[in-house]
């Protein structure tokens, strides 16, 4: 995942500053036609059949377009050739989250994952979205989800962000501890 990252971070860096360039509305028209392509790329048989050696990269590059129906701007559709052409359209997932990456930090926006021993009411859900706002200055836009292995307590997950505030993580810390 590294290498693959490693290779995409520069098209979507590309990508973003572009869209950017052109407008807030632009930025989104970019991440929803992106967002296509990969989902698009990652199909099974999709990628099989892209992946043959007897394909050249116009035929690659006509065979997407096609897949994508005339979705795609006239800019978006010169990205994606040019990603076509330097052989790197199976790294398109990976060039549409680190475009939404860059976007997000412009827009100040966070995506965060709150993984809790209970179901979390509407009024814990608001207050713990004012209190990581302002941890991390962003707007925050949370999605809950229950794992009852945590015992109690709650872990947060935005980006590399991590913060672990469960029984079972204290608890592991704490085994850690004592095996130490």
């Amino acid at each position: 995942m590294a290498e693959l990252t490693t290779v995409a971070r520069p098209y979507a860096k590309a990508a973003f500053e572009y869209a950017n360039a052109e407008g807030k509305l632009e930025l989104a028209l970019w991440s929803n036609q992106l967002a296509l392509a990969a989902a698009i790329v990652q199909d099974e048989a999709f990628a099989r059949y892209l992946s043959r050696p007897s394909m050249t990269v116009a035929e690659q590059t006509a065979a997407l377009f096609a897949a994508c129906g005339g979705e795609l701007s006239a800019s978006v559709r010169n990205f994606l050739g040019l990603v076509a052409a330097n052989k790197r359209l199976m790294a398109l997932p990976a060039i549409a989250d680190l475009y939404e990456d860059e976007k997000a930090k412009s827009e100040k926006t966070a995506d965060v994952v709150v993984t809790s021993a209970f179901a979390l009411s509407d009024e814990q859900q608001e207050a713990l979205a004012k209190q990581l706002a302002v941890k991390l200055d962003r707007r925050i836009n949370i999605r809950t989800e229950v794992d009852t292995a945590l015992i109690g307590g709650i872990v947060v997950r935005t980006g590399d962000l991590v913060i672990d505030a469960s029984v079972r993580g204290k608890l592991a810390k704490l085994s850690a501890t004592l095996n130490t």
